[in-house]
């Protein structure tokens, strides 16, 4: 299987890869982004194809203003040419969702990794997640960033934001415990 690795832009945004068990896949979220439009699970638009258009513009100029801002903030993998994985990181700043985790909030010192997703079991355990944190912490600590902090839960690998006990064996350690969202931390 051939893995590669690319840097996150407006228009790789649309080869993230879709997630069936959810109606807004990466490409669509804006749960870290934009979180007043999440906290009322009742008010959320349905996910039609409209709808979906309107949330991949929103998430585009996120993606815009924090490339210009910050630079690179993400990853789209692809294993023989097809999007397998999906990984976006940013200042606490630019992803405000953060602050309501009761394992919060991120240090101001590090970089948040919101999410780090293989959507298909296919691809799973072929050593693609970690080929995607390795590449992550090689472009940020190139950067001169301290830190990579994530909310990575607990028993579920069905979650984008990641499994935490990925993380851990990454090296990641334990900032803030919670039974379902830890915050984890990696000094780099």
């Amino acid at each position: 299987m051939k893995i590669e690795i690319v840097n996150l832009n407006v228009e790789n945004l649309r080869h993230a890869p879709e997630w069936p068990n959810h109606p807004y896949s990466c490409k669509y979220c804006t749960y870290w982004e934009f979180p007043e439009e999440w906290q009322s699970p009742g008010t959320r638009a349905p996910a039609t194809e409209e709808h979906k258009e309107g949330m991949l513009g929103k998430k585009s100029e996120w993606l815009r203003n924090v490339s210009r801002e910050f630079g690179n903030c993400g990853k789209v993998v692809y294993c023989d040419g097809e999007p397998a994985g999906y990984a976006q990181y940013a200042p606490p700043g630019y992803l405000p969702n953060a602050a309501s985790y009761d394992s919060g909030p991120p240090g101001d010192d590090a970089v948040l990794l919101a999410c780090l997703f293989i959507p298909e079991t296919r691809f799973r355990g072929a050593g693609i997640g970690g080929r995607i944190l390795d590449s992550i912490i090689d472009e940020l600590r190139q950067r001169g960033i301290r830190a990579i902090e994530t909310f990575g839960r607990r028993g579920n690998i069905e979650s984008p934001s990641g499994p935490a006990e990925f993380f851990l064996r990454g090296g990641f350690r334990i900032q803030r415990d919670d039974p379902e969202f830890p915050l984890l931390r990696l000094e780099l």
